[in-house]
């Protein structure tokens, strides 16, 4: 076979082959508030419908058919989900990171937060939690998010669930829900307050800057000494009192300093 005729069939292969010019699934499209990863295609899009949906904030499991977590979100609204397929250079894990740390820069707050082994059976977030079979694979290549997005859109919650499969094919499923009512009175649990200073060595928080509140006392500090090996900075108008309440609250002192920088509200640095 001639180059010339080799290089022509190369190139009718190529414009046929579906995992190169692999199209997205027949009138789907983005989510405006999150950002689509480079070459990555949708492969399942489930249009805005008015539903229920409960979001766990705990590992899950099931128990005599009932599923089973620490707690949840429940919320009613416009239930909007696209489920995508990775390039094959790409793992969920770095595509699930880069959407985070997305949201994260505009505003949205953490509100649960899981990764492996800790999140439950990958099978029961795929087929119970998000109703697509797709996602189920291998419980230590799981990660999964809730997040509350930042005004204007502050009735609205991201659900992320990024799975690697046996088959190293690699998914992210991103849900969005704009509640039809208020979300007040979320709040993240303690351990994905330690996952996020861990993995960001940052947690900020910048309504909290009055005097110190009971309920952020508790998650903060509770966060705190699930691992009583780190040692952070509190920086903002009222740190050292901030310091003098977490003390209170059970955490060494040594393990707290206070700093000098101008921030917004109370900031927690991890010092490394």
């Amino acid at each position: 076979m001639s180059l010339r005729k080799g290089c022509i069939r190369f190139l009718g292969l190529c414009a046929f082959s579906p995992l190169v010019f692999a199209a997205d699934v027949p009138g789907s499209q983005d989510l405006p508030a999150v950002a689509r990863q480079i070459d990555s295609q949708i492969v399942d899009y489930r249009p805005a419908e008015e539903k229920e949906r409960i979001y766990p904030m705990g590992a899950i499991r099931k128990i005599s058919g009932q599923l089973r977590y620490e707690d949840q979100a429940i919320a009613r609204g416009q239930a909007t989900a696209i489920t995508y397929e990775l390039p094959a250079e790409h793992t969920s894990s770095d595509a699930f990171t880069a959407t985070r740390e997305a949201l994260q820069q505009k505003g949205a707050q953490l509100l649960f937060w899981c990764k492996a082994r800790d999140c439950g059976e990958s099978s029961l977030w795929a087929n119970e939690i998000f109703g697509n079979a797709k996602l189920v694979g291998a419980d230590s290549q799981q990660e999964y998010l809730l997040l509350h997005l930042a005004e204007p859109q502050a009735n609205s919650l991201i659900a992320l669930y990024g799975i690697t499969r046996g088959n190293r094919r690699a998914y992210l499923h991103v849900e969005q829900l704009d509640a039809s009512a208020p979300l007040g009175g979320l709040l993240p649990t303690s351990a994905t307050l330690l996952r996020e200073l861990k993995s960001t060595g940052e947690l900020d928080f910048p309504a909290l800057g009055a005097e110190p509140d009971e309920t952020w006392l508790t998650l903060i500090s509770r966060g705190l000494n699930l691992d009583t090996t780190l040692r952070v900075s509190l920086t903002g108008p009222n740190a050292e009192a901030w310091r003098q309440a977490l003390i209170d609250k059970g955490v060494r002192g040594a393990r707290m300093e206070t700093g000098s920088a101008e921030t917004k509200g109370l900031h927690v640095h991890l010092i490394r």
